[in-house]
Formats: structure tokens, sequence, C-alpha cells
């Protein structure tokens, strides 16, 4: 087969993804194919082969059915590192790198050597994994309920750490029989579910088609279920001088700050870029000792 000048293909692409998602999305989901499938910036000078012209399609095609672009190529950029994604977890975000970045700055301030640090949902194991990478001195827990996810994040840890030590674990942070498992922390750090059900007429298409809902809603009933849980676990597990890092949802951000003061923390609000309430840093405000 005759290679196929890009510079045709990728306009082509471009013209395929808007009527979805807008010519300025479009362009740039065109670029980052060609860049990260291709190799190449410069896409008009390239010439796709058979084998290139096969994966061309099979990608445009995944796209213009809706499938987000990172799990159509299997891995997401977060906080300067790639992750391997796929439907089994949540496709890292901008504003959770605000959060890590914030977590980060903690850490690097909190004059303690070698920090134990607690991720919980680990899901692709991004939070976690870029806090260690950038931060070596620090021991790494995870905790996952899904294998499927757990899976995904010890993939990212083996490719992004090296032999740098985790200790990553299946279990569920709702239930308290697995608390004892972990040692004093020294950093908490989560991104819960936090999204009611009823708000899933508000999301977008191929968020609700694609990601695993696990990982995004919780009931209507008691939509700060993981933020209460996670509370109460630190109560039990986090050092004095230590913290609890929360993402939350902008519409109940207030009320998860209300509830953890009431359960004796001192609380820190802070928006994200895009001016919402969407993060918070939760201090013991009183020591507390193991039970």
């Amino acid at each position: 087969m005759k290679p196929t000048p890009v510079g045709n293909t990728y306009e082509q692409l471009i013209a395929d993804l808007t009527p979805r998602y807008g010519a300025g999305e479009a362009r740039s989901i065109a670029r980052i194919v060609f860049e990260d499938v291709f190799q190449t910036k410069n896409p008009v000078a390239l010439r796709l082969d058979a084998n290139q012209e096969k994966r061309y399609l099979e990608i445009r095609d995944r796209l213009i059915s809706g499938e987000p672009l990172q799990y159509v190529l299997g891995q997401a950029d977060f906080f300067g590192l790639k992750f391997k994604v796929g439907p089994a977890v949540l496709i890292p975000r901008q504003e959770t790198e605000e959060l890590v970045a914030w977590a980060l700055d903690w850490l690097k301030h909190c004059e303690i050597q070698t920090p134990a640090v607690l991720d919980i949902g680990l899901g692709s194991g991004c939070i976690g994994v870029s806090l260690k990478a950038k931060f070596r001195a620090m021991h790494l827990h995870g905790l996952e309920k899904s294998p499927a996810a757990l899976a995904v994040a010890n993939e990212n840890a083996e490719k992004l750490l090296g032999k740098a030590s985790w200790n990553f674990v299946c279990a569920d942070i709702t239930e308290p029989a697995v608390w004892p498992i972990f040692q004093r922390l020294d950093l908490i750090i989560a991104n819960p579910p936090y999204i009611p059900f009823s708000e899933k007429k508000i999301m977008p298409e191929h968020v609700l088609a694609h990601e695993p809902a696990m990982a995004l809603f919780v009931e209507d009933s008691d939509p700060l279920l993981f933020y209460r849980e996670i509370g109460r676990f630190a109560l039990q597990k986090l050092n004095p001088a230590g913290a609890l890092f929360f993402e939350t949802n902008e519409f109940n951000a207030k009320d998860v700050a209300d509830m953890l003061g009431r359960m004796g923390f001192t609380i820190e609000l802070r928006s994200d870029l895009s001016g919402a309430d969407r993060m918070l840093m939760a201090r013991p405000s009183r020591a507390q000792q193991p039970t």
C-alpha cells in the first residue's frame, strides 16, 4: 500500500472529531494522537505506512464513538508523568494535580524526614506515585477497593518508581476492620467518590459511558460517606503533626469542611484555578491517640 500523507489524515481527523468535541478540542486531540502514537510534531511531513494507517483508523473510530482519548491511547499525562489508564480507573484530571502540588509542598516543609503517606482510593495510582516520584524520602502506602484498579496502580508504580518500595493493599476504607493493617501516618490523601447519583444528569456523556461508576458516585442519602469514614480513620492513624488532604465536590466542599471541623480538625479550604472549592487540608486540632 502506498504511504498516505499524514497532512491529509491529520486534517481529516480534526474534521471527523469536530462535531463531537468542537474545533479547538478536536485539533488538540489530533495533535496528541500524532505526537504520542506516531512520534511526530510535524504531521504534514510524515507518511503513514500500512500498519500505521490501520492503527490510525482504529484510533479515529474509537474517538468518533466518544471513547476518551486517554483510554484509546492507554495512557494519561499527570504531574509530568505518563500513567497507564484503562476502563478500570478514572482518567487523572488537572484539578487533582493541584491537590498533589499542595500535598507535595506540605511534605517539603513538614520537617519529617521520612513521612509515611497513604493514598486512599488509588485508582491509577497517580496521586501517591506522583508524590513518591517527586519526594523519594516518603514511605508510600496505598489502598484500593477494586482489584482491577489495584493492578493498574501497581503497574504504574513499577514503571515510574523503579526500585523504590511501596505498599498497596486491596481493601475498603469504609470497613474499620481493615484499619489496623496501617501504622501511624503523617499524610493521608484521597480523591474519593463524591458525586451524588442525582448529579448524573449533568455529567458528560463520555464520562458516564466509559469511566468506572464506583470511583465517581456516592448515594444521595449519604454524600459525605467517604469523607466521614476517612476522617474517622485519620483520627486513629494520623500523627498529631500530620495532615489529611481531600479533593472535594465544589457543591458540598463547605459541608465536608464543617463535618471535619466538628470531628476535631482544623480546616483549610482552597479553590482550584477555576475558582471552585475543590480541595481541603485537615489538621488535628488536638493530639489523637490510636484506639
